[in-house]
């Protein structure tokens, strides 16, 4: 394992517990995507379906079992202990307008014909968009509190971080693996603007002001 696929998995590892320990010091879920959290379940069940059947390491199947255990538990926070808090009227996003075209292209684009690798792919598709509920949520309700950029901006480190990992693998390794890293692109190019304005602006709250993100100067959350 390289250094750029550790930093990403701890970054990865660092959004998820941000969420958590958000939901759960206020109480509420309120500015979170049920929606993303039911497309990165999917993600998670999908891509580790060999988690009885293939053994790598001990800490690949740590974070396999982490993963999974946490997007559900998130799941289970937001549509049951802290439903009253979730604001599904501004959760609209259509996700079958994801899930169709994502499958669709599994089924044509793989590695291999076969049910494990299409499902395989169908998860590394399905990432590349999954937070795209999230960001639509953010422009229709026009804010996101400071804590829910911190989580926006470590899940996306993360995907950059892999990014550079595969950049590490092909020159040191030869190994390149093409959907993967289109997936990746696709992800790392939807935070992109949240990246600059992150970094720019400060650690305030995002507005969305006339289709344009700005931020707004706040305390932060401690957590």
């Amino acid at each position: 394992m390289n250094i750029f696929r550790l930093c990403g998995d701890m970054s990865h590892l660092a959004a998820i517990i941000i969420l958590l320990l958000k939901m759960w010091k206020t109480r509420s879920v309120a500015g979170i995507s049920g929606k993303s959290q039911i497309l990165f379940a999917t993600v998670f069940t999908a891509r580790y379906l060999d988690l009885f059947t293939s053994f790598i390491s001990i800490y690949n199947t740590c974070m396999k079992v982490f993963f999974i255990g946490t997007v559900y538990f998130t799941i289970y926070l937001i549509y049951m202990k802290f439903k009253a808090t979730y604001d599904s009227n501004h959760d609209s996003f259509r996700v079958e307008f994801l899930i169709v075209p994502v499958g669709g292209l599994a089924f044509l684009v793989n590695h291999e014909f076969a049910p494990l690798e299409i499902i395989w792919t169908f998860s590394i598709y399905l990432e590349s968009v999954a937070i795209l509920p999230q960001l639509f949520m953010i422009s229709k309700t026009g804010e996101a509190e400071t804590i829910t950029s911190h989580y926006l901006f470590a899940l996306g480190s993360y995907r950059a971080l892999y990014l550079c990992n595969w950049i590490y693998r092909y020159y040191a390794e030869g190994f390149f693996d093409l959907i993967a890293v289109v997936a990746g692109v696709v992800q790392t190019i939807l935070y992109c603007d949240f990246f600059y304005l992150y970094i720019t602006k400060g650690k305030g709250s995002l507005l969305f002001t006339n289709n344009e993100i700005v931020f707004k100067e706040s305390p932060l959350l401690e957590v």
